[in-house]
Parts: structure tokens; sequence; C-alpha cells
């Protein structure tokens, strides 16, 4: 598929009334786990593509372009609110939150496993192991509160324990920096995974920081907190990799063409009829959109589309599916930190470090921390924490589910 190659429709067919902005939800007790995080995928590519628009149309000074902006960014927030309209009244927050963290770990595990960029991949798989304890909190304060098994929400695809463990993954924000990418050398898969997970991670990070004093409990509430500091960190570490290189209309152009390569990708992996058909409408709309970006760029930028995006063929598509034994291998890495931007282990900071002096200062009272308060509630009420795995953890001192260690990856010599 070269969206390139598709003839558009004219934009003005994008406009859409209230009733085809409201479809009917998903019924949270069938649908398949998969679609769930799809559409959330789709509702953060819509908000960062939104985000993006703002930011250039506040950085440029022809009012031309700034209405094809705003006629863009206007049928993409249309996209966003039937997006957010699938999900239905009953399914509560922190069943969402674990659909967000479902989705964090297998698209960032299936991103991981065909990134060539050596720094990218370090990057991804980095932020998996973080990701995949986030879950497993989530899981163990639902049911704690809910008495609900997070295993039937996420259908078992995704298993459920601890990674590194959240209260280790409180870090300096100087060592959250990467080296960013050069577009023109860099493999285009290389392109679409660093826009695929940015979007990703950020609509994470928003809907943590705006659900969390909705939620009704103050566990809850400090936990979405706790939380979403650390998705900032995974936003501010996707978002250096960037290439600070490329022109307003540059990047207009690749996230036009990265909604456009996951939409289809949605629609080929759908599995219900009536979203696999809104992904395909929502499809069309952004071919629309990536032909006007390209129009842009040529008469603005004097650069045509094949210079930014040289092999405009859809790569391998995305597909989701368990990604169990992958993230198990990435879990031999739990003690992996960060300097600056290099990934390194634990053992090797000095105790000098920034990552020790913030710790001190921000865990000042371990046991206050509400990431391990949560673990430590759950082993009180029911003598063990919850977990849903296929066998026994690779790391053999986060196998105890009696105690809930806040010290490897952490604490050196751990």
């Amino acid at each position: 598929m070269n969206p390139f190659e598709l003839k558009p429709k004219k934009i003005e067919n994008s406009f859409h009334n209230w009733q085809t902005l409201y479809p009917k939800p998903y019924n949270k007790e069938d649908v398949d786990p998969y679609t769930k995080t799809r559409i959330i995928l789709m509702n953060g590519t819509e908000f960062e593509s939104v985000w993006y628009s703002h930011q250039f149309s506040r950085h440029c000074g022809n009012n031309d372009i700034r209405r094809e902006l705003a006629t863009i960014r206007r049928v993409e927030q249309q996209q966003q609110k039937r997006l957010n309209a699938l999900k239905p009244k009953n399914e509560n927050i922190l069943e969402h939150a674990l659909s967000y963290e479902q989705l964090a770990v297998d698209l960032t595990s299936i991103l991981a496993k065909r990134e060539t960029n050596p720094t990218v991949k370090q990057q991804l798989d980095f932020a998996l192991l973080e990701d995949f304890d986030h879950l497993y909190r989530y899981a163990d304060l639902l049911e704690f509160e809910k008495g609900i098994k997070a295993e039937n929400l996420i259908g078992k695809y995704t298993e459920i324990m601890p990674g590194r463990p959240t209260i280790a993954e409180h870090r300096h924000p100087n060592d959250d920096v990467n080296n960013h990418i050069n577009n023109y050398l860099s493999d285009p898969m290389t392109k679409l995974n660093v826009g695929i997970i940015i979007a990703a991670e950020q609509q994470t990070m928003n809907y943590y920081m705006n659900s969390a004093n909705f939620y009704t409990s103050d566990l809850g509430r400090k936990l979405f907190n706790e939380i979403a500091m650390i998705e900032e960190q995974h936003v501010t570490g996707y978002g250096c990799l960037i290439d600070t290189s490329a022109t307003w209309l540059e990047g207009l152009l690749l996230h036009e063409y990265t909604e456009c390569y996951l939409y289809y990708s949605c629609y080929e992996d759908e599995t219900d009829a009536t979203i696999k058909n809104i992904f395909w409408e929502m499809f069309e709309e952004e071919v629309v959109h990536l032909h006007i970006a390209a129009e842009l760029l040529e008469k603005y930028d004097g650069k045509h589309y094949l210079q930014v995006i040289p092999e405009p063929k859809f790569p391998e598509l995305i597909k989701f599916k368990e990604n169990i034994n992958y993230v198990r291998d990435v879990l031999k890495n739990v003690r992996l930190s960060k300097d600056k931007e290099n990934f390194i282990d634990l053992e090797t900071l000095p105790m000098t470090h920034d990552y020790f002096n913030y710790q001190k200062r921000v865990n000042k009272n371990e046991n206050k921390v509400t990431s391990h308060m949560v673990i430590d509630k759950h082993i009180q009420k029911f003598d063990k924490d919850y977990r849903f795995m296929v066998k026994s953890h690779p790391i053999k001192t986060l196998d105890d589910r009696k105690n809930d260690n806040i010290t490897i990856a952490r604490v050196k010599g751990e």
C-alpha cells in the first residue's frame, strides 16, 4: 500500500454531523482487548497530530498555511471525538488504565523487535521494563479495591508481574535525554517507530495527568500521579529521538504518513466489523491530509515528498499479539539504568550520581511511595500480590509474591 498513489477525496467531505461523531461504544464484557488498545493508540496519534499542528500554526506567519492546518486539524479533532465515543460509560478509569498499559507493553515490544537503530531500540526496551511494572501496580490496585482480576480484562495476552519497580524508575531529568536520529540516514521503520511511540506514550501521560484527580480513592489518585511522572520521563526520552533538523512541513508530512500507516494497520488487524469500518473511513480521511501536506511541502519548502519519505510504500504493518517471551527476555536487563545519553548498569554509577541524589529527595520515605504501598496493602489483604504468569518470574528476586522488592535496580549490590 502506497497512500501517495491513492486519489484523495475533497476534505470538505470529512466534516461529519454530531450523530456520526457519537458512534455506539464497544461492549466491555466481550470486546477483544486489542480492539481497546487500537482505539487508544489512534486516539493518541490524533492528539499528537493536533498538538503538532497547533504548535506549527503558532510558529508560522503564513496565514494560507495556517488555514490549511486549521482545516486538517478540525477533521482530526473530529476523528479523536469519534474514537473517544467508542469507550463505554461503564468502563471505569482504572479499567481503562489497564488497557493503556497493555498497549504500552505490547506496542513497545512490537516496535522494539523490528527496530534497527541501537539507541531507539535501547530506549524502547528500557521503557518497556517500566510500563510492564505499571501494568502490575494497576492490576493489584484493581483487585485490592474492586475485587476484579485484570487477566480477564487483558485477555491473558500479556503477563502481569513486576518489572523494574516503579520506585526505581524515578530518575533525574538530565538522564532522560537521548541523541536524536537523522531522518535522511534512518531506516524508514525507525522514523515510523519514533513517531508512533511518542504519540502512544504522550497519550498515556495525558490520560493519567487528567484522570488522577477524578479517581475515587486517595491511593488510586496518588498512584496515577506517580506513574504519570514516569510517563513524562518516557515522553522526554522518546521525544528527544526526533530529528531536530526537520522543517515544520517535513514534520507535518511525517505525521500524516504515520497516521495513514497506523489507520491502515488497525483496519487490517481489527476484528470488530463496525470499528474496522471506522478505521477505514479515517484512513481515507488521512490520505487527504497526506496529499495536502505533500503539496504544502513542495510549494513552500521546494521539496518533493520522496525527498522526505523515499520509500512511501507501507512497511510491515502492526499486528497486535502476545509478546510474553520477548518481555521475559528484556526483563533480564531489569538493573539497567541511565547516565545522560548512555544506558548502563546501575552498579557502574558512582554514589554521587544524580540518580541517587534524586532518589533520596523524591523517595525520602520509601514506605510512603504509592507504587510500593499498593502492593504492600494487597499483600496484607490477600497474603500475596496479584499476578498473571505463564510460569515463574525470570528474575529470582522478583519471584517472591509476599514481599515487594523495592531495592532491585535502585540500590547498588541488589
